[in-house]
């Protein structure tokens, strides 16, 4: 095949996957309203959207309301035709979610499950997987995939979890998890996950840093609509950075670093390990609280300025203390503030929007977006 036609096929493509995309984006639109909004023709807006009606991922729903003409065809993504699972894994929880093709969740279950290394571990996930399944009534031939978060350092150019300090486990390669399921698995770092779900569906969200404060402190860089990796896969690891010269230690054997500091259990262990029951007492003014708060945000401070100042962008909060943080924002955001060199005002630091579930609901739209990009 000429160079000529292979051009010709990836226009077509990157035009039909601009069409599925406006459609999802929009709800309900017509073929003039595709061809206005993307500034293609009116013949190349048809052409696509009927392969994507005879692909079963477009549908004819009547008629749009006339402006004076004929009445347009109103049309709409077919928002089951493919589902995704998101599984998200942490030292005594598992999560599951399942999302449909423009990323609403279907279904979401927590449970309590100790990770324990090993087949039968994976074996019982997979039983309560499919029971979660049966329970939604999916159509498993519409089910793209399962996205696996890790709390661990992923490698996919070797497809392995190097390491997970949390799970105690290293070198496990993808394969080995992937064949205890009857689907696709694709692995995401929990971070990495958590700030794809902030981004991927958000339209203003051109870069911004995602500091997840969960039991392990973590971070991921989102920059046009994509994660950005690292050389080593390790992008993002902040947890790992120096705060406290010669402070104290951290899991990792040195000293000093903001998850030593910042981990969120560093807040429950003051609420008989109830995070929420934490922020309880911060809203009623509890002395140790507050007192408490008051240097875990001394910290937090000194990393999220430091994170700007090398990034310049927004950052967004989340892991478990983001999702409860709330209106205790400003406190951290007053402390940033008078740590800026450039004396900027207009807030840079956000809470997270997705407060439940966000890890696996990443992992899972992580799979329906290698499926779209492939429309």
């Amino acid at each position: 095949m000429d160079r000529k036609n292979i051009t010709n096929m990836e226009v077509k493509k990157k035009n039909r996957n601009r069409v599925f995309r406006y459609i999802c984006k929009m709800g309900t639109v017509s073929n003039p309203d595709i061809a206005y909004g993307l500034k293609i023709s009116l013949p190349t807006a048809t052409q696509m959207t009927k392969e994507l009606i005879e692909e079963g991922l477009v549908e004819e729903k009547g008629e749009l309301q006339s402006t004076g003409g004929r009445r347009a065809k109103a049309l709409s993504a077919v928002v089951n035709a493919r589902l995704a699972i998101g599984l998200d894994i942490t030292k005594n929880h598992i999560t599951l979610v399942l999302t449909n093709i423009v990323g609403e969740i279907l279904k979401y279950e927590r449970i309590c499950k100790p990770y324990i290394s090993g087949d039968a571990y994976y074996q019982q996930i997979n039983e309560r997987l499919e029971s979660f399944l049966d329970e939604s009534g999916a159509d498993r031939d519409k089910i793209l995939g399962i996205g696996i978060s890790f709390p661990g350092i992923i490698d996919l150019d070797k497809e392995l979890v190097t390491y997970s300090h949390i799970l105690g486990v290293e070198e496990i390669p993808f394969a080995s998890v992937g064949r205890f399921f009857a689907y696709p698995c694709f692995f995401l770092n929990d971070a990495n996950a958590g700030a794809y779900a902030e981004g991927i569906q958000n339209e203003e969200a051109e870069r911004f840093f995602y500091l997840s404060l969960s039991n392990t402190v973590g971070g991921a860089v989102f920059s046009d609509n994509e994660l950005m990796q690292g050389r080593n896969f390790r992008c993002g690891e902040v947890g790992h950075m120096t705060v406290v010269i010669d402070g104290e230690r951290c899991y990792c054997g040195k000293k000093g670093c903001l998850d030593a500091y910042c981990a969120a259990w560093r807040l429950s262990e003051a609420a008989d390990g109830k995070l929420e029951q934490f922020f309880r007492l911060l809203d009623q003014g509890d002395v140790r609280a507050v007192n408490i708060w008051d240097a875990y945000t001394n910290y937090l401070a000194i990393a999220v300025n430091n994170i700007h100042m090398v990034l310049d962008c927004d950052i967004v909060i989340g892991g478990y203390v983001g999702s409860c943080m709330g209106t205790h924002l400003h406190q951290l955001w007053d402390k940033v503030v008078d740590r800026n060199t450039f004396g900027e005002r207009e807030p840079y630091v956000k809470v997270c929007n997705y407060k439940v579930a966000a890890a696996a609901l990443g992992a899972a739209l992580k799979v329906i977006e290698t499926f779209v990009s492939q429309i």
